[in-house]
């Protein structure tokens, strides 16, 4: 079977070594290594003000508590994401008004966003669904308009860009993810992109109970309730080998994620979907929308390729009853799209037989 995920890890030995003496140097919690990979991250997204965290989820929560959201507080959120993208935001009391999607890429529509805006909406949050970029454009006139700060939910979008540069340089907060599947990987691990110097220094502290790691606990005071989210060493030195391929990889996921675009564009019962303006992704799932999902699935399956949804919309939680409404947009799209495997691990001739099996039908 085809995996429609699977974690790329360096060749052990290159990876081990530096496992190896990372782990019986004496130091494996939060150090050089730490900011090591935190300077070579900053280098790849072109943004000074990165921060490494222990997951995206954490970074999610830290966006939130930078951004002001209090108790009571409205966020505009989409239902098309993994479940922290609005858990984090109940984690600070946030209640999410749920914005519809594009029916043809199931990215958040600017147009619905506007139509939800009130004196009480404090944050947008912008999900990059599967690498697919949001129309940065009008959301960038939106937040401009309003002075209302956008939160980018990168957990997908390692190395997606917008007009020509790397998401993570754009809006005041961009989460990324380096969990299991992702197109990096450091098992589990995040990072917190901001726009200033200010920012950065108040998400350092947070990330250590309060505390700045660049002093003594000697010389630190506490003045505001922080977390334990700090990246350790030996995550961080997973990070920094990776760190040698991230282009390889997510070159042959962009690679693979076009051959498609082109391949299935003139097939009946598919549509490719509509990629934002000014925006380039880096599919880290290939989507598309299919006429009779099951039986697509069913038949791809049959042929040793795994086909899914993958995720669960995020509205039909009960933690989110009180946001329920009605969202058109989104039961068309949610019925109807599907990824196939598209990442580093499928080569030319498996995308072609994946191709070569959706032409005949199901």
């Amino acid at each position: 079977m085809i995996p429609l995920v699977n974690p790329f890890m360096p060749p052990s030995d290159v990876l081990m070594p530096a496992l190896e003496k990372i782990l019986y140097s004496g130091y494996i919690a939060t150090g050089q290594a730490v900011y090591d990979f935190e300077d070579q991250f900053k280098l790849y997204i072109g943004n000074p003000y990165c921060l490494a965290l222990h997951s995206g989820t954490d970074a999610l929560h830290l966006s939130f508590i930078l951004a002001g959201i209090k108790p009571g507080d409205e966020v505009i959120s989409t239902p098309m994401t993994a479940e922290p993208t609005n858990t984090a935001i109940a984690m600070v009391g946030g209640k999410i008004v749920w914005g519809d999607v594009n029916p043809n890429n199931g990215l958040l529509d600017p147009e619905s966003v506007r139509g939800l805006i009130t004196e009480k909406t404090k944050a947008i949050v912008l999900v990059h669904y599967a690498g697919m970029v949001c129309d940065m454009d009008a959301f960038n006139k939106l937040a401009q308009e309003y002075n209302i700060p956008i939160v980018e939910d990168a957990a997908h979008a390692l190395g997606s860009k917008y007009a020509g540069s790397m998401i993570g340089n754009n809006s005041p907060y961009t989460i990324f993810s380096l969990q299991a599947i992702k197109h990096m990987t450091t098992i589990d691990g995040g990072f917190l992109c901001v726009k200033n110097e200010k920012a950065l220094e108040r998400a350092r502290k947070l990330r250590w109970f309060g505390l700045d790691k660049r002093y003594s606990r000697l010389e630190n005071d506490i003045t505001e309730v922080g977390y334990k989210y700090s990246m350790n060493n030996v995550n961080a030195t997973i990070g920094l080998v990776q760190m040698q391929y991230i282009n390889e990889i997510i070159s042959r996921y962009i690679e693979n994620g076009k051959f498609y675009d082109n391949a299935l564009s003139r097939i009946d019962g598919v549509t490719i979907v509509d990629y934002s303006p000014n925006t380039e992704a880096s599919y880290w799932l290939y989507t598309m929308k299919v006429e009779r999902r099951e039986e697509f699935m069913k038949a791809m399956t049959s042929a040793g390729i795994s086909a899914s949804p993958l995720h669960h919309r995020s509205d039909t939680h009960s933690l989110f009853k009180e946001s329920k409404r009605e969202l058109p947009n989104m039961e068309q799209w949610y019925n109807s799209f599907v990824h196939i495997p598209c990442g580093w691990w499928v080569s030319k001739e498996e995308r072609e037989r994946i191709v070569e099996v959706i032409k005949r039908g199901w």
